[in-house]
């Protein structure tokens, strides 16, 4: 009896630290996924609390997974298979014990978040959708502000959901945030451009100012069309960003960190806004490398 308590134990405790082992490699993983890939983001969820930010990283991580795939699709279905892949992925995940998932860091991860926090499918299946569907081709600023709230807007739903916040201020502050991100997020893709068909500018910007598709990419300095389309496209997610600034009044201390992003938005665009709307200005494209700093004193102050 003695010796199979023995080897009972010895066994049980190799489990353990194997189990324990995976465990770290899945969240190792998934943070150096966020930091390699959404280095700001990265920054404001570190500065989340325990053990909320361990979520928060594997639904920023499965966000990471979805946007590499869809940065690859150029034209027709490249890329659908891989989409098809997450996509399935999370109905395997809501529709079993999750016994039969694919042996991937991030899904582990993700499992545990979904399993602890209850996060809704909806938003997660958004994240995959909106990117499958769209070739970034928009006709009007209102489908480009539709797509942000479905791939930013979303992973800010779920990190509200992983804080246990589920009211209407919340997200309605969620909201505004994740258009003003998203927008910030085309503006500053647009200088890497160069190599496809079109920028994701709306039409309906490009034409009230007579610009065309290449007069975006050279991006001239002295290019007044190109200026006040930047413009205009920055004024709209100033607009968001103000907004959702004056609903963070509404919103509970606890989950405000969430919105640490905001920092990050105010800045580049007022980087922009200094460089006269160049998008290649060398100020513009910079590292901001106070970001560090001063999301962390801004936390302490609670001022977002």
């Amino acid at each position: 009896m003695l010796c199979y308590r023995t080897i009972f134990k010895a066994t049980s405790c190799g489990a353990l630290k194997r189990l324990a082992s995976n465990d770290a490699a899945s969240q190792n993983v998934c943070l150096n996924l966020v930091r390699n890939h959404d280095k700001e983001n990265f920054l404001c969820t570190l500065l989340l609390k325990n053990p909320e930010r361990r979520s928060a990283f594997a639904v920023r991580a499965f966000n990471v997974e979805v946007a590499k795939v869809s940065e690859k699709v150029s034209a027709g279905n490249v890329g659908v298979m891989p989409l098809k892949f997450w996509e399935n992925t999370l109905n395997t995940l809501y529709r079993t014990d999750g016994t039969n998932i694919p042996d991937h860091p991030v899904i582990h991860e993700l499992r545990g978040a979904i399993a602890e926090h209850k996060l809704s499918k909806m938003y997660l299946q958004r994240l995959v959708s909106a990117r499958a569907n769209s070739n970034l081709n928009f006709l009007t600023v209102k489908q480009l502000e539709d797509y942000a709230e479905h791939t930013v807007s979303s992973v800010l739903y779920l990190l509200l959901e992983v804080h246990g916040k589920r009211n209407v201020h919340c997200d309605h502050a969620a909201s505004h945030l994740g258009k003003a991100q998203g927008i910030v997020n085309l503006l500053r893709s647009i200088p890497y451009q160069t190599r496809r068909n079109a920028v994701p500018i709306p039409q309906e910007l490009l034409m009230a100012q007579g610009v065309n598709q290449e007069r975006m990419v050279r991006n001239r300095a002295d290019d007044k069309g190109v200026e006040e389309v930047t413009f205009s496209l920055a004024s709209v997610a100033f607009r968001h960003l103000e907004t959702a600034k004056g609903l963070l009044k509404t919103v509970p201390r606890t989950v405000k960190p969430i919105f640490l992003p905001a920092v990050t938005i105010e800045r580049y665009l007022q980087r922009l806004r200094l460089a006269n709307f160049h998008l290649t200005d060398p100020t513009v494209m910079r590292t901001d490398s106070l970001l560090p700093l001063v999301l962390y004193w801004r936390k302490l102050l609670g001022n977002y």
